[in-house]
């Protein structure tokens, strides 16, 4: 069945994970701001080769796992699994998204900044992906998927991968996957062992899952906290606002153990820390 542009359009932004890789893009855009200090045209091309290449990644994520997709009742829709958009296709997008977005970051943001973006590439698809068979843990080791974007964006800025202020935002973007991974599992445990991935919930009852959960959280939030620390702040205002909004984010995670809310609704208050840390 020939499809029409504008749903071949959707059937590409569900491939690529849109909804995904354009808040991945916008923590680059946090750590380019974070270091820059001010809107810069520049901070554009960077940013959207972050884009482009956590789209590629998403997409060659749903190529790696579209056997197990159309086993779980919560993936078995997507492009691939469903049959909507063939191999040929999806392969087609991933090649092309990743040669643009690696020379959007090769010519605008610099080599490091393209090492790092190819380095989060490599270890989405190459190490966090084959993980999730083997290990029910795999969402720690994949954290660190969420802790580069920001750091290719201070990069590109000028900054140095190094620096206190961008480790300190990479190490809040690390912590806060986990437990946001784990909120999934509470929800669809049974579906992902039944397609055959290692889920936490084999290996740990609920309750220790919460006090793990909780733990992290704390963890998380206690990160964002200390980030006035490493970084000069325009406003004084503003740390009052980083505060209160880890204090939201804490509270929302507690809210959402039960799993009975949307884990994804939590990273709205992930974005104000973000924009909290600009100001």
């Amino acid at each position: 069945m020939r499809l029409s542009l504008p749903a071949y359009v959707f059937l590409i932004a569900r491939l690529c994970k849109f909804r995904i890789s354009l808040p991945v893009a916008l923590t680059a855009f946090t750590g380019y701001l974070a270091h820059n200090g001010r809107w810069s045209y520049d901070a554009i091309a960077p940013v959207a080769g972050v884009f482009l290449l956590a789209s590629a990644a998403s997409a060659l994520n749903q190529v790696q796992e579209r056997n197990t997709d159309r086993r779980m009742a919560r993936t078995a829709g997507r492009p691939l699994p469903s049959g909507q958009l063939s191999l040929k296709s999806a392969v087609l997008w991933i090649v092309l998204f990743t040669i643009a977005g690696s020379l959007l970051l090769a010519f605008k943001g610099g080599l490091m900044a393209t090492a790092l973006g190819w380095l989060t590439y490599l270890w989405y698809n190459g190490i966090y992906t084959p993980l999730k068979k083997k290990t029910a843990f795999a969402a720690v080791p994949g954290g660190v998927v969420g802790a580069l974007p920001p750091m290719i964006g201070w990069v590109a800025s000028g900054g140095s991968p190094v620096s206190p202020a961008a480790l300190s935002l990479a190490l809040f973007m690390f912590l806060v996957q986990v437990p946001h991974f784990w909120l999934l599992l509470l929800r669809f445990g049974n579906e992902y062992r039944e397609a055959g991935l290692k889920s936490l919930t084999e290996r740990l009852d609920t309750v220790r899952i919460h006090r793990l959960t909780i733990a992290w959280i704390t963890a998380t939030a206690s990160s964002a906290i200390i980030m006035p620390v490493f970084f000069s702040f325009r406003f004084p205002l503003s740390v009052w606002l980083l505060w209160l909004s880890s204090a939201a984010m804490a509270i929302a995670f507690l809210i959402l153990l039960p799993g009975s809310a949307k884990a994804r609704d939590v990273f709205l208050v992930i974005m104000i820390i973000c924009l909290d840390v600009l100001l």
